[in-house]
């Protein structure tokens, strides 16, 4: 079984930008319950399902299930959700650990985020200087959420 350890910060300015490079990320889901989501993701000549499971602190399950390029395109198209999530991913190396550093674009444009993946829940993370607020706790911030509660509509509100 797998198992997902991550913690989600903002991203406080364009530092990190130049540090990786990033690949073009499309996916959505097929599944928002409550207690799981499926997604489905299209990145570079790959393709692949995850289900993940309801998330208990900082873990929850997690199991990734490679398919190709093209049925994950066929099932973006015809069978995720709306809107899909579009964005570029850069992963950048930073004291022993992987950021992945999230652009979104779309109905989420304007959203940056980081996220660590972890061993356990109490690993100490040194962060970066562009790193910001913490947002581990907060479900707007999550992938399935922004489905249903796009980025773009915070900002009308306010």
């Amino acid at each position: 079984m797998g198992l997902e350890i991550e913690r989600k910060y903002l991203v406080k300015n364009d530092s990190w930008r130049g540090l990786g490079t990033p690949v073009s990320l499309r996916q959505g889901y097929l599944c928002l319950d409550p207690e799981r989501v499926v997604r489905v993701r299209a990145a570079g000549n790959k393709g692949t399902i995850t289900i993940k499971g309801k998330t208990q602190s900082l873990a929850r399950t997690e199991f990734n299930i490679p398919i190709s390029r093209e049925d994950a395109d066929a099932m973006l198209d015809s069978l995720a959700l709306r809107p899909l999530i579009e964005k570029n991913r850069t992963c950048i190396p930073f004291a022993g650990h992987i950021i992945e550093v999230d652009e979104f674009f779309g109905e989420n444009a304007g959203l940056i985020v980081a996220e660590i993946e972890l061993e356990s829940e109490t690993e100490h993370v040194d962060l970066p200087e562009w790193i910001g607020q913490e947002v581990t706790g907060d479900p707007r911030y999550l992938n399935a959420n922004l489905i249903r509660n796009p980025y773009s509509a915070w900002k009308q509100r306010g």
